[in-house]
């Protein structure tokens, strides 16, 4: 017989193993749910949160999070969030922080150990070295008893009454508990140091939110040539090719001085098909909308987005301070810059 026989038969999943994956599932959530209700009971009458914090608050260095196997996962988490929230952090392998990464580490860091157990090798091997560096040291475990809690500055409890695996033993529960308490001490900092939209956006440049805060409209603004406008004498023919021209499907009208008296689009256009027999005769300052839409080329472009939504229009001009014309934005120029 081939090892590929020995393999065993996978089970049918039928409607009797759909409902037992369900109730698995339902008490897993309900198991972690339970444990970070009971974390949150707990620190009602724990100050170790808040000591940390104020720790991790005046540290004059970063914070660097360590742990090894699913604590390890969880502390890269915990490391990259802090980042992102205005608390400098990293996460250091603990094994190869004993192979020279520790160097990486200095008195003014502060240092967040985690184990479940407080009794992780490869921890305890480095950790005597970072508490001679004089460095803050905060512990995450779930024995307060542990080596790791004895040593550290400040222990934080993330102990469970159980974990949400049937056989108790792979950390489920309990990761689950000591990524909330990471949360929470990013939310707590994140409040304490007045980190607002703009700082995570700064820390985000590729992702959505940083684009939506970061782009002005003289970032996506169309310039120059490239800005359709012609005069408020001009025959609707000529208005027409310059629309063609540029592409926008409107042309500003301005006066003498580069000021928007109006615009006119294709679909004022469409309107007027059947009203004007003669195309020729009709002067375009005749039939634009006047007092048009504008916006200022150092406003966020997620503005112009609002205006443009709350008027129903997908094309806007851009005006400097003194009201010229510097500019001209369509909805498809934001769609490219994916601030929509």
């Amino acid at each position: 017989m081939s090892v590929t026989d020995e393999k065993p038969m996978l089970k049918a999943f039928d409607n009797k193993t759909a409902e037992r994956a369900l109730q698995l599932a339902r008490e897993t959530l309900q198991i972690e749910g339970d444990a970070i209700a009971a974390l949150h009971a707990r620190l009602a009458t724990d100050d170790s949160v808040g000591k940390a914090v104020a720790m991790l608050l005046n540290c004059k260095g970063r914070v660097v999070v360590s742990g090894i196997g699913k604590s390890g996962h969880i502390a890269r988490k915990i490391a990259a969030t802090l980042a992102s929230t205005g608390t400098p952090a990293l996460f250091v392998h603990p094994a190869e922080a004993a192979h020279g990464d520790l160097g990486m580490v200095t008195a003014d860091d502060a240092f967040i150990a985690i184990s479940y157990s407080g009794e992780s090798s490869e921890l305890m091997a480095i950790l005597p070295v970072v508490k001679r560096m004089g460095g803050t040291l905060i512990s995450m475990t779930g024995k307060p008893g542990s080596s790791l809690a004895q040593l550290a500055d400040v222990h934080l409890d993330v102990s469970v009454d159980k974990e949400a695996c049937p056989l108790n033993l792979a950390p489920t529960a309990s990761t689950t508990v000591t990524l909330a308490l990471g949360d929470a001490l990013a939310v707590a900092l994140l409040d304490l140091r007045g980190f607002k939209e703009e700082d995570f956006a700064r820390s985000h440049p590729g992702g959505a939110l940083g684009r939506r805060l970061l782009t002005h409209v003289r970032d996506v603004m169309r310039t120059g040539d490239a800005v359709p406008a012609v005069k408020a004498d001009t025959r609707l023919p000529d208005a027409l090719l310059e629309i063609t021209q540029k592409g926008m499907g409107m042309t500003a009208i301005v006066d003498d001085d580069g000021k928007p008296l109006g615009v006119f689009t294709d679909g004022d256009l469409r309107r007027m098909i059947e009203k004007v027999q003669d195309f020729g005769k009709v002067v375009i300052g005749d039939v634009m909308h006047a007092n048009p839409r504008s916006i200022s080329p150092d406003k966020l472009a997620v503005d112009a987005v609002a205006i443009m939504e709350q008027f129903r229009i997908n094309q806007m001009l851009v005006t400097d301070h003194e009201g010229k014309l510097v500019g001209a934005l369509h909805i498809h120029d934001l769609t490219r810059a994916k601030v929509i």
